[in-house]
């Protein structure tokens, strides 16, 4: 009988646990799409998630921070939040539920708690929202269309008003290009609508107009006549890579700000979070992102070295393959990256290495570095064989880390894995460009080297990091709360 009773109070308490689950979505749903006010987990995203996603995220949430995390206490703080006057904002759920339940404080209730901690939103600067054109529309350029239009909101921050391509623009072209975003084989199904607007070149997207330009060069479009003006230009082509290039993006009537998806010669280059405050918008009108590898590796070096300095070291990384590989053995540009990419396991060089002095100055030659290309996707690795300074044991080095994932300006970047079962389909979906496999870190008996494993979601993470680094340029970055 006793465990008849038991198991009672245990369903009683799963239908308790998914209604206010069910209220925290609708809460969090009222909070964007009628505030602007965008509301994560330790940094998880939370907009169109499931009951059971938001579930599984308190639980990992209360894993990480090693205290339970409730539903229950998210939904009173979601509450207070709610009845708050504040402006366009971004709020990490995770972290205000822990600091009420951890600090010491003088507030009489929840309510006052969350006023004291966002007292400083209401000094936050009204935001001018930004006009985007992506110039191209491959892999990168579908994923930031996905992104931006899922979080357009209000309109507030940025708004995908142009997507420019190659080649004529029929009805049936722009049924492929519509089909393309819709259904991803890696990423899934958009969670939201595609149509298509044959007769003015476009699609619509959510609802939305987002027009369909061809052109073969740059200088050839004038967007004013679309109706955006001092745009930015998200240049995910591949095609132009230097300064000179770059610039003739600013040459088109409409076009004010450039960002380049990959590393950039002459321009900036940037891993947001560690050095994009070093680059003031209003002094610089071309931008890189770099490389998805050095997105990934950057925020961990600067960890290390920040806190254990680093004497010299390796990158090896363990790449998905790519578009620029063959499906088939056949002739390539460059060696070994002819041989079928779905087949083979293919040495090839990374330029990462290098990159990362860009952002960390204080690592110049001190790091070389390899790839690998293997037969997955997408969802890649990187190895790091570090010799440092000082040395450190594997509980302070995950401790180490561990803060910087929680708190601090590296928090948008690092994920904190505690999984002992990670494999890369795992990471595949994970907005952070960098994910800390804690369970598989080295360290020597001596503590002065360490072999660090870091995965990245090398599309879908670097995306993120792209948006993150758009938002900064446009000045369109909301008080935030991690």
């Amino acid at each position: 009988m006793s465990n008849t009773k038991s198991y009672e109070k245990e369903l009683a308490f799963q239908a308790d646990r998914r209604k206010a689950t069910t209220e925290f979505i609708k809460i969090t749903s009222d909070l964007w799409y009628d505030k602007a006010i965008e509301v994560v987990l330790f940094k998880n995203q939370i907009i169109d998630r499931s009951v059971s996603d938001i579930i599984h995220l308190h639980e990992y949430a209360g894993e990480f921070v090693q205290k339970p995390i409730s539903i229950f206490d998210s939904i009173e703080i979601l509450r207070a939040i709610k009845d708050i006057k504040l402006p366009p904002a971004k709020l990490d759920i995770g972290k205000l539920t822990y600091e009420y339940h951890s600090e010491d404080n003088n507030y009489n209730d929840i309510k006052a708690f969350v006023f004291g901690k966002l007292k400083n939103a209401q000094s936050a600067k009204e935001i001018q929202p930004k006009d985007v054109v992506l110039y191209g529309f491959g892999r990168i350029g579908r994923l930031l269309a996905r992104e931006l239009m899922a979080k357009t909101g209000k309109g507030n921050q940025l708004r995908l008003r142009a997507i420019v391509t190659r080649g004529s623009i029929s009805k049936d072209i722009l049924e492929k290009r519509a089909n393309l975003l819709r259904t991803d084989s890696v990423h899934g199904r958009f969670l939201g609508t595609v149509e298509i607007d044959a007769k003015n070149s476009a699609l619509i997207i959510n609802g939305t107009t987002v027009h369909i330009i061809s052109a073969n060069q740059p200088e050839d479009v004038d967007y004013s006549i679309y109706g955006i003006n001092n745009a930015l230009m998200i240049d995910n082509s591949g095609a132009f890579r230097n300064k000179e290039q770059l610039s003739r993006h600013l040459k088109s009537k409409g076009i004010s700000k450039v960002l380049l998806t990959a590393p950039g010669k002459e321009v900036p280059n940037i891993v947001h979070g560690v050095n994009h405050l070093e680059y003031d918008p209003d002094n610089n009108d071309i931008f890189s992102a770099a490389s998805c590898t050095t997105n990934a590796i950057t925020p961990i070096l600067k960890v290390v070295e920040d806190s254990l300095g680093i004497k010299k070291g390796h990158l090896e990384t363990i790449h998905a393959y790519t578009n620029d590989q063959n499906l088939v053995d056949n002739m390539h540009g460059k060696y070994r990256r002819g041989r079928a990419a779905a087949l083979n396991m293919v040495i090839t060089e990374t330029g990462a290495g290098v990159a990362v002095a860009k952002a960390l100055p204080s690592l110049d030659g001190k790091l070389t570095s390899n790839a690998i290309r293997v037969p997955v996707p997408n969802g890649s690795l990187a190895i790091l064989n570090l010799d440092i300074k000082n040395s450190t044991s594997l509980e302070g080095l995950n401790t180490i880390l561990k803060k910087y994932a929680l708190e601090g300006d590296l928090v948008e970047q690092i994920k904190f894995s505690l999984s002992k079962e990670m494999v890369s389909s795992d990471i595949v979906g994970t907005s952070a460009p960098s994910i800390y496999d804690s369970k598989a870190t080295i360290v020597s008996e001596n503590g002065k080297n360490i072999v660090l494993y870091i995965w990245y979601d090398n599309e879908y993470g670097y995306s993120h990091q792209v948006i993150r680094l758009a938002k900064y340029i446009a000045k369109v970055r909301r008080f935030t709360y991690y």
